[in-house]
């Protein structure tokens, strides 16, 4: 066989022998495209902001918040989740906003419109 030869339906097929289905993943993902997120990466930390693109490379978030120290509001919630609930307590300290890309590993947590709000409206930290 061939490989200048092959198909893209070949190609497919072959690729569905690894157990990989990009378009799948890809779909899945459009679906937060206009969506308020945090995004949690590694390198570049704690994040919020609007998905305008996505793909399992990387994100590119619109007026993008560095949260660089989170409290919930609810004190009886935790961590960045509990920021996504209920918004940013007044200890917090964030960026102002920015578009961001992000090309690495990244999760994502949905926010409430509380939350977003929140965080849009939350004074920048000054240095």
């Amino acid at each position: 066989m061939n490989i200048n030869d092959l198909t893209i339906g070949n190609v497919k097929e072959i690729k569905s022998l690894f157990g990989e289905n990009t378009e799948e993943k890809s779909n899945f993902l459009q679906d937060y495209i206009g969506k308020y997120v945090i995004c949690r990466t590694y390198s570049e930390g704690v994040n919020a902001g609007f998905v305008e693109k996505i793909d399992e490379t990387g994100i590119v978030l619109k007026d993008a918040r560095r949260i660089f120290y989170h409290k919930p509001l609810d004190n009886k919630l935790s961590w960045y989740e509990g920021v996504a609930v209920s918004g940013l307590h007044k200890e917090s300290k964030i960026s102002g906003p920015v578009t961001k890309v992000i090309v690495e590993t990244y999760s994502l947590t949905l926010c409430t419109k509380e939350a977003q709000e929140s965080i849009i409206e939350f004074k920048t930290n000054e240095s």
